[in-house]
């Protein structure tokens, strides 16, 4: 795919470096050209420059999945599960990182049974694995996803995964018996080092990647090694979509917190995740915060 700029004074005024982006399209595995209007110079490493806005507005052209948008007119009843859930009852459209998204929120907010309805939306089996997974051992999605649509962008993903960790048994077992190449016996493995054999393995560049709570199988140490490999994969051209309670994994610098809550559906900061508040205030003094839980017990008995 080839990229064209044709850039006028307005554009160019006051802006940057267009070499910045010129190394963000080939780590996309993109070809591009940039068209300098008459009387501004040409050079793909330093013209008079772009801003990040238009790297911006390049990142959604280009990401996979851009935006999620729910056809209410489709829902024959939306008293039933799950368009009930009061943050599904409130979607309307999401957009999406074209790096990585985090949802967040309760047990029952509903952000497992939204990144399962864009997984299966997406192409993936709803148990989990590759987009060429077809074992269903147990039927349980709801019927969110036929009410969804995906807006994708320029280009589509080499590769994919749809991650969950209440199913890996169910993934390792279609891997060993399904004729698949290149896997390893996941079932020798614990939990946390099967998940991250297969982030570190059956991911790679230009993917497409939906976890579901992956923290669940991961030990903070290895939520670490997760968060490099998939820094990695981002500057490769990757697109993740994460469902998790983990402060360690919600710290990834520039992603987009997507908060499932009662009130609907918020995009919110780090520090605002109550996630990242709780972690924070127990750490600061584990024994006083574990002696008010403890009291407040007693009083209540």
């Amino acid at each position: 795919m080839a990229l064209a700029l044709d850039l006028d004074a307005a554009d160019i005024d006051g802006l940057h470096d267009v070499g910045a982006l010129a190394d963000h399209l080939r780590r996309a595995g993109h070809a591009w050209r940039y068209h300098a209007p008459r009387g501004h110079p040409r050079s793909r490493s330093r013209a008079a420059g772009l801003g990040q806005h238009l790297r911006d507005s390049v990142d959604r052209v280009l990401q996979f999945l851009r935006h999620v948008e729910m056809l209410w007119d489709t829902v024959p009843d939306r008293r039933a599960y799950p368009f009930a859930i009061p943050a599904i009852a409130k979607l309307e459209r999401l957009e999406l990182h074209p790096e990585v998204t985090f949802f967040v929120g309760e047990n029952g907010s509903g952000k497992s049974t939204l990144l399962e309805a864009i997984a299966i939306k997406a192409g993936f089996n709803p148990e989990g694995g590759t987009k060429s997974f077809t074992g269903s051992f147990r039927p349980s999605e709801s019927e969110l996803h036929t009410h969804l649509r995906l807006a994708r962008g320029a280009r589509r993903e080499e590769r994919g995964f749809f991650l969950r960790a209440e199913t890996m048994f169910n993934v390792a077992t279609e891997a060993e018996t399904g004729g698949y190449g290149g896997w390893a016996a996941l079932h020798e493995m614990s939990h946390g080092e099967s998940f991250l054999w297969v982030a570190m393995n059956r991911f790679g560049r230009r993917g497409l990647y939906l976890l579901d709570e992956p923290e669940s199988a991961l030990s903070p140490t290895r939520q670490l090694s997760f968060l490099a490999r998939m820094h990695q994969l981002v500057r490769a051209g990757s697109q993740f979509v994460i469902s998790t309670h983990s402060p360690i994994l919600l710290a990834y610098p520039g992603a987009r917190i997507v908060q499932l809550g009662p009130d609907g559906i918020d995009t919110v900061r780090y520090e605002e995740t109550e996630h990242y508040a709780v972690t924070r205030h127990f750490l600061q003094d584990p024994a006083a915060s574990l002696a008010r839980l403890f009291r407040d017990i007693e009083d209540e008995d």
